[in-house]
């Protein structure tokens, strides 16, 4: 079923349907082959000015999404909190107001709590993309993961993806959860008992505290990093014990499948969750992830320019509206 995209803002997936999600892979799909040009760059976001307002740093999900504006010719202004008037005490709602008086289209956004991007959502006109919010969300990261999959598999239905790591902190796991089940496919969930959400059970998804009793039967793995930074406290012994007990490694592999594929959201930790030769070795799709990044992030600023020309009655160009042009 052919579905129209509406939506102003990409705030998660967890209210998105099936359609909705698969027209995101598909238009990503039609804009990879931009970056294999000699020039590339298409005019789909002439005239649009998109804010990159980051609050946490990154270093993949900013300068793909600064691509993937760039590639669209889209206007850009980079912000962040330091050196900003929000260190002489102004709200964020006020500084996003202020940026929305420059007339702005479009606000790229990390920030560190849960539900900031949706807040701002509510009170002002530009469009919002969620680019990480606390605990809670990364849309973009999930869908450059579907996407990863999409190319290497020929499909997301049936396949089993594991994710194995620091979940209960994890934005990135919460998405694909959301996202790889409206797809059709299955997700266990694997690490140490502390650091697996209360009843995560009830996302429909499986939840194991062995990694070598779903290795054999994983599609994927997507290994993801202990985020020390939101802990407040020590969840496990010590990192050398997670590595032990659930690093991946060349020996633990063995016993997975031919095709599995090794995925990561990035940072890496190496010697952590996985091995050296895992990050570099053949089962590893890291590197195509981060290409990925770029046309799914272009799929959303191009699906979210359209519904603001609409809800603006704005007139389209018609070559800058074409993304194969």
């Amino acid at each position: 079923m052919t579905v129209a995209w509406t939506r102003k803002d990409l705030l998660g997936l967890r209210d998105m349907s099936r359609e909705e999600i698969e027209l995101i892979l598909d238009t990503a799909a039609s804009f990879k082959e931009i970056s294999t040009r000699s020039i590339k760059k298409v005019p789909t976001l002439r005239g649009r000015t998109v804010v990159n307002f980051f609050f946490e740093p990154s270093t993949r999900t900013r300068a793909s999404f600064e691509i993937a504006e760039k590639r669209l010719s889209a206007d850009t202004l980079n912000f962040s909190s330091s050196g900003s008037s929000m260190e002489k005490g102004e709200t964020l709602l006020d500084t996003a107001k202020n940026i929305e008086a420059l007339k702005v289209d479009l606000i790229v956004m990390r920030h560190s709590a849960s539900g900031a991007p949706h807040r701002l959502a509510q009170h002002i006109r530009p469009g919002i993309i969620n680019a990480g919010d606390g605990t809670n969300e990364h849309p973009t990261q999930a869908l450059l993961d579907m996407l990863t999959l999409m190319e290497n598999k020929g499909r997301i239905e049936g396949l089993h993806v594991v994710f194995v790591g620091d979940i209960l902190h994890s934005r990135v796991a919460r998405s694909n959860i959301w996202g790889l089940t409206k797809l059709g496919a299955r997700v266990t969930v694997c690490g140490p008992k502390t650091l697996l959400p209360v009843e995560v059970e009830k996302l429909g998804v499986r939840m194991c505290t062995d990694v070598d009793e779903v290795i054999a039967d994983a599609d994927a793995i997507t290994l993801l990093r202990i985020q020390l930074e939101r802990q407040q406290e020590p969840f496990f012994p010590s990192l050398r014990e997670y590595t032990k007990t659930f690093g991946i490694n060349r020996d633990r592999l063995k016993r997975a499948k031919p095709d599995l594929l090794i995925m990561h959201p990035g940072p890496i930790n190496r010697g952590v969750e996985l091995s050296d030769d895992v990050a570099n070795g053949p089962f590893s799709v890291i590197l195509d992830q981060v290409t990925n990044g770029i046309a799914v992030r272009m799929a959303v600023l191009y699906l979210l320019s359209g519904a603001i020309a609409k809800e603006r009655n704005e007139d389209v160009d018609p070559i800058a509206s074409d993304p194969g042009r």
